[in-house]
């Protein structure tokens, strides 16, 4: 008797704390807790810059400058951006994201195909998810926003690493790049919404799958701070990013699809 009163005490105020605070579940808690998490590490960044120079340092080699250049001046490259079997590397990597969208786009056109019960409307809904969250992450927001407005130059065009910008913090929108600048990483964000397609996988897999796929989805990013092409902060951010946006595109789609059930449960 009593271990039946604190089930349903337990059920209350489950479903009290739901509705009570809905953006603390689903889609939207992750928004939520994801959003905090990309503010708080931007904020570390801005705070700590440091901490992308010393990164970014541990990856340039300096060298002897040639007897025209300034004095004081610092010279020297990135020697893993030389490397052609890391660049081969690199460009298989781009152009993952693309690959798996191109897969995703068939399996809805494949699906939107069938009609009755061989349709399946949740397919067609984290496809499209999917699919929205690739264009308004890694495209509209990292590359045609962020790298336009944010003015940070890259790690190899800064003075400190044998360019001639100045180093610009993370966030700080102040930097001398006028575009496709370091600020966030658009290859970080691809790499991240490859990542985020773990949620397609059944359930019962994503254990076996998640880290070998997390683990790939990193190499992109890697590769990008040790060319010193992006920061440790510009990969991080970019990567994250991706995830925010599909648990954005997520929680919207959840959204909407409650309010057609409530408007269909009105109807008389």
């Amino acid at each position: 008797m009593q271990q039946a009163q604190a089930k349903r005490l337990v059920t209350v105020f489950s479903a009290s704390a739901r509705s009570t605070n809905p953006w603390m579940t689903g889609a939207r808690g992750w928004l939520l807790l994801l959003s905090v998490l990309w503010i708080c590490l931007l904020a570390l960044f801005h705070a700590f810059p440091q901490l992308d120079v010393m990164i970014a340092g541990a990856f340039f080699s300096q060298s002897a400058c040639l007897a025209g250049d300034l004095p004081g001046r610092i010279c020297g490259a990135f020697s893993l951006s030389s490397d052609y079997a890391l660049q081969a590397l690199r460009r298989v990597l781009f152009y993952m994201p693309i690959f798996f969208a191109v897969v995703l786009i068939v399996v809805l056109i494949r699906n939107l195909e069938h009609h009755g019960a061989t349709y399946c409307a949740e397919r067609t809904r984290k496809c499209w998810i999917a699919l929205v969250a690739l264009i308004a992450g890694p495209y509209l927001l990292v590359n045609l926003i962020l790298k336009t407005v944010s003015g940070r130059p890259r790690p190899y065009e800064t003075d400190m690493f044998g360019g001639e910008k100045l180093f610009a913090a993370a966030g700080s929108l102040d930097g001398t790049c006028s575009n496709n600048c370091s600020f966030i990483s658009g290859e970080a964000a691809g790499a991240g919404w490859v990542a985020c397609l773990i949620v397609l996988v059944p359930a019962r897999y994503r254990p076996l799958v998640a880290p070998p796929l997390i683990a790939f989805t990193l190499v992109s990013p890697a590769l990008r701070i040790s060319f010193g092409g992006h920061y440790l902060s510009d990969a991080l951010l970019g990567f994250l990013s991706s995830a925010v946006v599909y648990a954005g595109v997520t929680a919207y789609f959840e959204m909407t699809q409650n309010e057609k059930k409530r408007a269909h449960s009105t109807v008389l």
